[in-house]
């Protein structure tokens, strides 16, 4: 699998992911699972530059590192986490522009 076919397929997922947790339709913790698979998948890509392709694979980095960071369940406690994330769900959906305070790189193994 190439990389921008990875971003793509895993944009559309951690949109579905997040949605779900916002709208309590999974358990946070399905969303964490859900990150701890796609950096193991990611592993697997054997990627060795930092810099991602575009902004599509910025703004997913972003999301990932700040879920990591925070954890899943700070989406339902955190409203500026949450703002931002919905923020990139926006870009993502095409309705929303990129976001301004978005820095994602790629996880080098």
């Amino acid at each position: 699998m190439i990389i921008e076919q990875f971003i793509n397929e895993k944009t559309t997922q951690i949109s579905a992911y997040v949605k779900a947790v916002l709208e309590q339709g999974i358990h946070y913790t399905e969303l964490d699972k859900f990150i701890v698979d796609v950096m193991d998948e990611w592993t697997l890509l054997n990627v060795t530059e930092e810099t991602p392709g575009n902004a599509q694979e910025r703004v997913f980095w972003h999301i990932v590192h700040e879920i990591s960071l925070h954890g899943a369940q700070s989406l339902s406690h955190d409203l500026y986490l949450k703002s931002e994330i919905n923020t990139c769900l926006d870009f993502f959906a095409g309705t929303g522009s990129y976001p301004i305070d978005c820095i994602g790189w790629r996880p080098i193994p």
